[in-house]
């Protein structure tokens, strides 16, 4: 892999591809209902020497989607990584570009006639509510539009459950092999939870209603209490662990 130590080279480097993206086959889902999601794809676990998903299991690192579609590239991957570093270690300016790119993405979506969202945490699960630029979150720099992620942190779902996240931010929690108890109390306290089942999903599960979650990416549109099920993809068939649930 390519040794990238210069700070303005990394930069250069990391901004040879945008850092915002329509391109992910799951997000374009979300225009057939009006909406367009740019997402942000920053290296996984700690592939670029940080960590970024610190409460990643076992099974969801397996698992992990980074090298599906054109994250099989190498150039891609060496783009992330790059993209990565470059927020460890520049946050600032890191930041900066990214507001910049929100702000094109929005006028480009009112362009073509369609509402933007974001979704920062493509292949990352950073608290992006305690990252700020001039003094404010992301959230709160563009308040009018709609933020959302997945999340396997314990902590930023109960903020999110309990009201405490910012009002355009949506949470919805991943179910892994590690936190089965958890993720049905969010369940019950009204949080949504993600769950990988294999090749085919229940309509219910745990006495609650599941929605397919590969139908689209807009998470946001999912209502309150649900299991937002996705089938098995990619390495996620090989697994051992007790991530991908079976279809009872």
């Amino acid at each position: 892999m390519q040794k990238i130590s210069c700070h303005s080279c990394l930069r250069c480097y990391a901004l040879a591809m945008s850092l915002l993206n329509t391109g992910n086959a799951k997000t374009r889902k979300g225009e057939k209902k009006g909406f367009i999601t740019y997402g942000l794809h920053l290296a996984p676990a700690n592939l670029s020497g940080f960590n970024v998903c610190k409460d990643a299991s076992k099974g969801c690192t397996a698992a992990c989607l980074n090298t599906s579609g054109r994250g099989a590239m190498s150039s891609v991957q060496r783009a992330r990584i790059a993209k990565t570093r470059l927020f460890f270690t520049d946050k600032q300016s890191f930041l900066a570009d990214l507001w910049k790119e929100i702000a094109k993405s929005m006028k480009s979506a009112e362009k073509k006639g369609m509402t933007p969202c974001f979704r920062l945490n493509l292949t990352s699960d950073l608290p992006w509510e305690k990252i700020k630029y001039n003094g404010q979150n992301v959230f709160a720099a563009f308040p009018s539009v709609q933020f959302y992620d997945y999340t396997k942190s314990a902590e930023r779902m109960t903020s999110f459950v309990n009201g405490e996240m910012p009002k355009n931010y949506h949470l919805t929690f991943s179910r892994s092999e590690t936190n089965g108890a958890i993720s049905l109390a969010f369940l019950r306290s009204g949080g949504n939870v993600a769950m990988v089942f294999r090749k085919s999903l229940p309509q219910s599960f745990k006495g609650f209603d599941v929605v397919d979650g590969d139908d689209t990416d807009l998470r946001f549109l999912d209502g309150k209490g649900k299991i937002v099920g996705l089938k098995e993809k990619g390495l996620a068939k090989k697994d051992e662990t007790g991530f991908v649930l079976e279809p009872a």
